[in-house]
């Protein structure tokens, strides 16, 4: 049996004050959680994540990454300084990279192995937009997206991954993929990777990220093939991720 794993994503919010009293309240009730958790940080509060959270049961991540190791890239940050703040998770391809930032699968599966390079756990997320599901082609999209990083580094990298499916439709809109909805992409998108490696699929953490909140949370999370949640909005009150953890 996979182990749950409940992700928060910060996104571009935080202040020094705010973020202290959130993660103080994280790190106190983590000692009770029995499934995994982690924050990921805007890059300017790793180090205050990194403070706040070392010695207990929550770890702390990046948002994004750069595929380049050194170089003149300004404004970039690599995956080895990331280490050097003792990150053990970094989002690579999430929707608002591809959509607002240009970024490509080719692109996302550079970063990926980046990651990986500097012993990181990437966290590779993958999803339709609306018209692509109403155009009935959500299985090729994000077959597509996690077939790039299979090709780059191998489906045996997996095994030091975890995926995360959130249809671009529902992440800040509310709207929320029906459980079952879920279910068939995560059920589709462990059979892919069972086509490569069947034992790294059956271990392959698999997590929804689509408007997860307290309410629906429990019923996500039992379905057979969501392994935890990738969570954006509600990451940000106290309460709220730490029930969507506790439904964990």
């Amino acid at each position: 049996m996979r182990n749950k794993l409940v992700a928060g994503n910060w996104k571009m919010h935080g202040s020094l004050v705010a973020n202290l009293a959130l993660l103080t309240r994280i790190k106190e009730a983590a000692t009770g959680f029995k499934s995994a958790c982690a924050v990921c940080v805007p890059f300017p509060y790793l180090a205050q994540a990194q403070a706040a959270l070392a010695g207990s049961k929550v770890a702390w991540g990046a948002q994004n990454v750069s595929e380049h190791a050194q170089g003149a890239y300004t404004g970039e940050v690599s995956a080895v300084m990331l280490a050097e703040f003792a990150c053990r998770y970094v989002l690579v391809g999430h929707s608002e990279r591809r959509a607002l930032y240009g970024e490509s699968d080719t692109v996302v599966a550079a970063k990926f192995a980046a990651a990986l390079q500097a012993g990181l756990t990437p966290i590779l997320c993958v999803g339709e937009t609306v018209a692509e599901r109403e155009a009935g082609i959500t299985g090729a999209v994000v077959a597509r997206q996690l077939d790039a990083v299979v090709v780059n580094s191998g489906v045996a990298a997996l095994k030091h991954a975890v995926l995360a499916y959130e249809p671009v439709w529902a992440i800040g809109t509310g709207k929320t993929a029906t459980a079952q909805q879920a279910q068939d992409v995560h059920a589709l998108l462990r059979g892919r990777v069972a086509g490569g490696d069947a034992r790294v699929a059956q271990a392959l953490q698999i997590l929804y990220g689509g408007s997860v909140k307290p309410g629906n949370a429990q019923e996500l999370f039992a379905m057979p093939d969501i392994d935890g949640g990738l969570i954006g909005g509600a990451a940000l009150v106290a309460e709220d991720f730490l029930a969507i953890c506790h439904a964990a």
